[in-house]
């Protein structure tokens, strides 16, 4: 029988990223807060947990994730009519019945629930399968029969298990139905710059070309755009106990860790971003499995980091410093580091690196070795 290892696994980030507005407030501008009595840049963790979402898809089959929508009743009729040749108005009115005892709240517009559902292709897909065969006979039926039939399947039951990866990490709330419910096993914090940052903004005209070739002066529209560029930490933690018991596999609960630390260190908010090209890699990626707890390590950069050297460099040592420190004064020793970074292998910067995590590696051995550790922890669990 297994019992879940209790482990952590928290990714800590170090990425700087050129003049952007990767995540708008509702003026527009890049979203900042307040730290170490400085404004700083912020990007959202909706913002970044959406990203690393997206990157999913590039990497895994889509029938094997998730999708978030209101119209979750139309991608069920949708999936109904395909496997029958049911008439729209029919497969619309199955969906909705199938989805009656799930007591989701409706929303303003006919078919849409009132908030977004998180759900998993293949669970929609196991919905419909429940009538597999059977549509037309059910669609046959009046609205009390219809409804008898519908109480006799195990609807709920599709959506409470066999979760793909994503909502295994990220959770679902749904507050009229607690049984749908799922705890997310991943926390991820808003990523802030080590620095003060001021906002600035870009000035622009685009000129007509039609009325240039009748030598008209003026443009076609003038416009602003707010815009900051920062050094940011960025941290998420995932808890490997929780992803256990939402995947209840073990292969699937590594390989979807390795898969969140892959998207997270890789993936980009799109915000302005054919304006920007602001795409750019991470400067370090620590890995740290712990047993004790999630440890966010921003405390490092609650005295902003100044311009007199380089930002990225800095911030670095600071983080280092802030590892040592808190290793140290709490005796808690992690079960695994790991360490990959740009910075010169020669340098003092890297040395210090070395020290306080671990030997530099790069990204694909870091995750091999992650890899490793985590079926290695499971595998004892079960002894």
């Amino acid at each position: 029988m297994l019992t879940e290892p209790r482990a952590y696994i928290d990714v800590h980030i170090l990425q700087t990223v050129p003049p952007a507005n990767l995540n708008r407030d509702d003026q527009g501008n890049p979203k900042e807060a307040y730290y170490g009595g400085v404004r700083r840049s912020r990007v959202s963790s909706q913002a970044w947990k959406r990203a690393t979402r997206l990157h999913f898809t590039e990497r895994m089959p889509e029938q094997d994730l998730a999708t978030r929508t209101r119209r979750i009743s139309s991608a069920l009729a949708g999936l109904i009519g395909a496997d029958s040749d049911l008439p729209a108005e029919s497969s619309s009115r199955l969906a909705s019945a199938l989805l009656a005892p799930l007591k989701i709240s409706a929303g303003k517009k006919e078919g849409d629930t009132a908030y977004l559902f998180f759900y998993g292709r293949r669970q929609l897909s196991a919905v419909a399968d429940l009538v597999r065969g059977r549509a037309a006979e059910l669609a046959a039926l009046d609205d009390a029969e219809l409804a008898a039939e519908i109480d006799q399947l195990p609807v709920q039951e599709k959506f409470s298990t066999g979760h793909p990866m994503d909502v295994a990490l990220f959770g679902r709330m749904v507050a009229d139905v607690p049984a749908l419910k799922v705890d997310a096993a991943t926390q991820v914090a808003h990523a802030l710059s080590t620095h003060a940052v001021e906002l600035e903004f870009d000035y622009f005209t685009a000129v007509d070309d039609e009325t240039m070739k009748e030598q008209e002066t003026g443009a076609g529209m003038i416009g602003t755009i707010g815009f900051n560029s920062a050094t940011l930490y960025r941290y998420a933690s995932v808890s490997l106990h929780k992803l256990l018991h939402n995947l209840t596999d073990e292969e699937a609960a590594v390989t979807a860790v390795e898969e969140f630390v892959t998207s997270f260190a890789r993936s980009m908010p799109t915000g302005y971003g054919n304006s920007f090209g602001h795409r750019t890699l991470p400067s370090l990626v620590a890995v740290v499995v712990r047993t004790d707890q999630p440890v966010n390590l921003v405390s490092a950069f609650e005295e902003p980091v100044g311009a007199h050297s380089g930002i990225a460099a800095e911030s670095a040592r600071r983080l280092a410093r802030e590892y040592a420190t808190a290793t140290s004064v709490w005796g808690d020793t992690p079960a695994f580091t790991a360490l990959c970074h740009t910075f010169e292998s020669s340098g003092k910067i890297a040395e210090q690196l070395k020290d306080t995590f671990a030997e530099p590696v790069a990204f694909p051995k870091l995750l091999a070795g992650l890899r490793a550790h985590l079926t290695d922890t499971v595998k004892r669990a079960t002894r």
